[in-house]
């Protein structure tokens, strides 16, 4: 690709000349957000911006169109929800000077940094240029099947290859570029990007790693082997991964979406896409703040717990 991959923080005025057309994406089920939505169009239309919506959102209140096509248009994206509904439209945006402004209605929220209250003041600097962009990189998945069969993938937190709740533990043949890694016996294997390593990563016991960095992180999902732990590989690597198990059910999961069946030969290949997502970053919030409060770092047990560990 023409881009050349950089990851770290750039200042919005020098990211992107001036924002005329908004693309809001919203969570359906959350009706805070749409609600958000029906504010949003007016405010911005009148300062001049054109508005796209995506599809079954509000009708009428804005040109609607796909996620696709909003990616494809939009100057800066809107992301009202929480880090799956950031996750459904990252990927589709293949232009790295198009910022993703997210916003977090919901719970714990990594990616979605800015809360509901703090929109109208961050969104009024930002049409202004007056933000930060922190590049976040994205990983190419890409799945060879027996008769020619092939999927493509772009993630920015992970790919998960997964066994059905009533499948055996599998065998996972891995490489790092031409280097043998080992065989995971394991009932999988999560891909993880830096953003992805606070998302189920984390959960199988993975490292935390700051989202600018250039990294791959492999972590097993409930390893045979206890001294199979995940490992931490350059971003510029190529990861192949081939099933070597018969007769069970097996899925590559890519951030939580809808995935596709893996059979027994069937190689996973993931490597850095070589073109970063664009988020939205509050200077004023460093990441170690958000690891501190999401994740209640130093906050005291609460006295029953604090007995029960005694």
């Amino acid at each position: 690709m023409a881009f050349l991959a950089s990851y770290g923080n750039v200042a919005g005025e020098e990211a992107n000349a001036m924002i005329r057309v908004v693309g809001i994406v919203a969570k359906y089920q959350e009706p805070k957000a749409v609600e958000m939505v029906r504010w949003l169009i007016p405010w911005l239309k009148k300062r001049g911006r054109k508005v796209l919506v995506e599809n079954g959102i509000l009708r009428g209140a804005a040109q609607s169109c796909s996620k696709k096509q909003l990616a494809a248009r939009a100057d800066l994206i809107i992301s009202l929800g929480g880090d799956g509904t950031l996750l459904n439209i990252a990927p589709l945006v293949e232009r790295p000077d198009v910022p993703i402004l997210g916003v977090n209605m919901g719970g714990l929220g990594f990616i979605t940094e800015v809360a509901a209250d703090e929109l109208e003041a961050v969104l009024a600097k930002t049409l202004e240029g007056g933000y930060e962009l922190e590049h976040r990189m994205t990983l190419e998945i890409r799945v060879h099947g027996k008769g020619g069969k092939r999927h493509k993938f772009r993630v920015l937190n992970d790919a998960v290859i997964a066994k059905g709740a009533r499948s055996r533990i599998i065998d996972l043949e891995t490489y790092v570029g031409d280097d043998y890694l080992c065989t995971y016996r394991a009932d999988g294997l999560i891909i993880s990007t830096p953003t992805g390593s606070t998302a189920y990563t984390l959960a199988a016991g993975g490292p935390i790693l700051e989202p600018a960095l250039g990294a791959v992180i492999l972590s097993p999902i409930c390893p045979h082997t206890l001294t199979h732990r995940p490992i931490v590989v350059p971003s510029k690597a190529a990861i192949r991964v081939t099933l070597r198990s018969f007769g069970d059910t097996v899925i590559l999961v890519p951030d939580g979406q809808q995935g596709t069946r893996l059979n027994n030969g069937d190689i996973v290949e993931a490597r850095d896409y070589g073109m970063p997502v664009s988020l939205i970053k509050l200077p004023s919030r460093s990441y170690y703040e958000i690891l501190r409060n999401k994740l209640k770092w130093g906050e005291r047990l609460p006295t029953n717990a604090a007995r029960v560990a005694d």
